[in-house]
């Protein structure tokens, strides 16, 4: 695992020896040829963080700032490792719950240009949605502004939920076993279609 491009284009990345499933090198060129100049000056919050791969990507591509948050200390060490070796400013780590952290960023009123949100897959009946438990959150659209945009990582077998209310998907598209949802939050009172 590297870094694709910018400043720290092709240094290599550890990654954490734990359930982490870093996204692949072609998924995050594939999603950075789609995001063009959005990413050059953008805020962005990188939730389920891993490996911070992502969030290391857009600051190595010009992003102004990045937050990167992930429950497990092995990969917030991994990511802080990962940050001093690219050498990039304007990046944090928070070791949190996602859904814990989301209210207190909308308590702080804190907006995001790009939010990228890679949570565990679900593969089981009965395993948690935590795509659509994200996108339900009441915190999360108060985290973005009218020209943000949310960058959903899934596994392409989670395919029945087509729309999601508040929600417009600009782009669905499956890359390998990988589905990668680009959604704009519609403005307050307009439904997705």
């Amino acid at each position: 695992m590297r870094i694709i491009s910018g400043t720290a284009g092709g240094l290599a990345l550890e990654v954490p020896k734990t359930v982490t499933r870093p996204t692949q090198d072609r998924v995050r060129q594939a999603v950075f040829s789609m995001l063009g100049e959005l990413v050059p000056g953008a805020h962005v919050l990188d939730l389920f963080a891993g490996t911070g791969a992502i969030a290391l990507e857009c600051l190595s591509r010009g992003a102004a700032s990045a937050m990167m948050v992930d429950e497990n200390k092995g990969a917030c060490d991994v990511i802080r490792r990962n940050i001093a070796k690219t050498r990039l400013t304007g990046a944090t780590v928070r070791q949190s719950d996602v859904f814990r952290l989301l209210p207190l960023l909308q308590r702080d009123r804190k907006q995001f240009d790009l939010i990228f949100a890679d949570p565990p897959y679900t593969h089981r009946d009965g395993d948690t949605d935590f795509v659509a438990q994200l996108l339900a959150d009441e915190a999360l659209p108060a985290l973005l502004h009218a020209e943000s945009h949310l960058i959903l990582e899934s596994h392409h077998f989670n395919r029945e939920t087509k729309s999601w209310p508040g929600w417009e998907v600009l782009t669905d598209r499956n890359y390998g076993s990988t589905r990668i949802v680009w959604l704009r939050k519609l403005p307050h009172g307009i439904e997705s279609p």
